[in-house]
């Protein structure tokens, strides 16, 4: 068999196409194209969409597991929360309860108490409901300006309330606006009495302008006070009504060298953000209805002055008769010797 009659070319196993560096350049161009392609033009997105509907139902039974799993973990846990939420509202329910006997109980005592003794009722003042405007523009005072004044019946000297107890003191009044001296002012000074103790003091405001305190000035060493005592109204000056709380004590300091102990407390009313206060009609009345009074009673003084110069004068009349009753005795008495 002739040499030049065999097929010398590469059996198609060993044909070479082209290059690795070729084919890695075409499918880097291609993949680039279709990436700017499909975010120019969207050309995949049907292809994703169904894709994404075909993977959907495995998708959501692959979710479901760990969907149980957490509904499980949050149920024991809403559990857990709401069994401890009613054993605390049941304790305080009993607590409440309790007290509610109690306070019903001291109420009863005090009405018949205050029945065998003749004493008159507490009085309630009434009070109207105003907003905090503003603070004062002193820096060196703690004052507020509420939105109700002179036209709505407020007057200076009204005591001013929150929902936790007393705020301070309406120290200026305008026909629209009214302004409340706060506790803590270093002018304002608070007749008080310890609730515990039932022990009367005088609280006054911080010093410091913008301190959040009131002190209990000249308190005895002796005296017994403690940090957590409720100091309350006292109701002596005849504009906050008794029983009102003020402050709580948070700091007691005796010294030796002092016979005063340095009692600090803090206030129980939001002084810094209050909004809504009560303001309350002042015990005592308005001292100036009291000129008014006073000439009514003027015409009574020359009959009340009539009245002794009455009596005098029939004592002046009977000393001249008794004189001449004496006289005559003396002159019958000497006719008689003869």
């Amino acid at each position: 068999m002739p040499l030049d009659t065999l097929d010398r070319t590469p059996p198609p196993l060993f044909k070479q196409g082209p290059s690795a560096l070729s084919r890695l350049l075409f499918f880097s161009a291609l993949a680039l194209l279709l990436m700017v392609a499909d975010a120019r033009l969207r050309i995949m997105q049907p292809l994703r969409a169904v894709i994404a509907t075909v993977l959907y139902p495995a998708q959501w039974l692959a979710l479901q597991p760990v969907r149980l799993a957490g509904d499980f973990a949050g149920y024991m846990t809403d559990l857990k929360t709401a069994r401890k939420t009613e054993e605390a509202a049941l304790l305080k329910l009993a607590g409440q309860s309790q007290r509610a006997g109690q306070v019903e109980h001291l109420q009863l005592e005090n009405a018949r108490l205050r029945a065998l003794l003749g004493l008159r009722e507490r009085v309630d003042a009434p009070g109207v409901a105003a907003q905090v405007l503003y603070d004062a523009t002193d820096p060196y005072s703690r004052r507020v300006v509420i939105d109700k004044g002179q036209l709505h019946g407020i007057a200076a000297g009204s005591p001013v309330l929150d929902d936790a107890g007393v705020l301070g003191q309406i120290t200026r009044v305008y026909p629209f606006e009214s302004e409340i001296t706060l506790l803590i002012d270093r002018d304002q000074i608070t007749p008080v009495m310890n609730a515990r103790t039932g022990a009367r003091g005088v609280a006054y405001g911080d010093p410091s302008p913008r301190g959040g305190m009131i002190d209990l000035r000249y308190t005895p060493v002796t005296e017994d006070v403690r940090e957590g005592d409720l100091i309350t109204t006292s109701g002596i000056d005849g504009v906050y009504p008794p029983g009102l709380p003020v402050a709580r004590v948070a700091k007691v300091e005796r010294r030796g060298d002092s016979s005063f102990a340095r009692v600090q407390c803090e206030p129980v009313a939001r002084l810094g953000g209050v909004l809504h206060v009560m303001v309350l009609t002042p015990l005592v009345p308005d001292p100036a209805a009291a000129p008014a009074s006073a000439p009514a009673a003027a015409p009574a003084a020359p009959a009340a002055s009539a009245a002794p110069a009455a009596a005098s004068a029939p004592a002046s009349a009977a000393v001249p008769a008794a004189s001449k009753a004496r006289t005559a005795r003396r002159r019958g008495s000497q006719g008689a010797r003869r």
